[in-house]
């Protein structure tokens, strides 16, 4: 029950944010500035919950070849959707909620299995933070591009089940997968959101926030601590 409760709750946050987003009053500055905490919620994600844990289960090496994979992979992803496919921000939004929410969601479903509740509500949280704004300003952007709130909907709909999925896949099928494997996934996740958070997040957050966003990024950072410390 507590599976299902927690994947319900962080993956629905990607149609709550999308809804807001479509139907919603949502200013540029609170959109830019909800993104950049997002982004510091990410930030610490990244260097506690994948980066350091992958050093130590599978060596540096193995560490570094993974997140640069997972970079390059969401950076041309990100190129095609934005030059070549003429796609807004929105479309570099949803990119980046799937290429890193894939793995991160594998993460939450291997998580469950343990039943650590301060642990799965740790990165649960963190994941929870990142996709409520990034849904928002996605869906956002991609109205103001001329999408009907119909198809916006569907399409985040889409990637809740599809990241609801991996949660599911991640705590079913990867229960006896070594823990080095396991963090390699999390390098390849890593990668993921630092591509996004140079390309996509940060530029949007100071473009719509103002300097303000620097502030909304430590505020971002700061509760993604709290919770970690939780799970500590």
């Amino acid at each position: 029950m507590m599976v299902f409760l927690v994947i319900l709750v962080v993956s629905g946050a990607l149609i709550v944010g999308a809804l807001w987003g479509a139907y919603g009053s949502l200013s540029e500055w609170v959109q830019g500035n909800l993104l950049a905490i997002a982004g510091g919620a990410l930030m610490l994600s990244v260097a506690l919950q994948m980066l350091e844990p992958a050093v130590n289960h599978s060596g540096l090496l193995a560490t570094i070849t993974f997140t640069l994979l997972g970079a390059a992979v969401f950076t041309g992803t990100d190129y095609l959707i934005d030059e070549k496919m003429q796609s807004g921000g929105g479309g570099g939004l949803l990119a980046a909620v799937t290429l890193d929410g894939v793995p991160e969601n594998l993460a939450l479903g291997v998580s469950l299995i343990g039943g650590n509740v301060m642990q799965v509500a740790a990165l649960a949280g963190s994941i929870l933070l990142s996709n409520l704004p990034e849904a928002a300003g996605g869906a956002k952007q991609m109205k103001e591009d001329g999408n009907s709130n119909k198809k916006i909907i569907m399409i985040w709909i889409g990637a809740a089940v599809l990241l609801s999925v991996a949660a599911i896949a991640g705590n079913q099928l990867l229960r006896d997968v070594p823990k080095s494997t396991l963090s390699l996934i999390d390098c390849f996740a890593a990668g993921a959101v630092i591509a996004s958070l140079a390309t996509e997040i940060f530029p949007d957050a100071f473009k719509k926030g103002n300097h303000w966003a620097g502030i909304s990024t430590a505020i971002g950072l700061i509760l993604a601590l709290g919770l970690n410390q939780l799970g500590g």
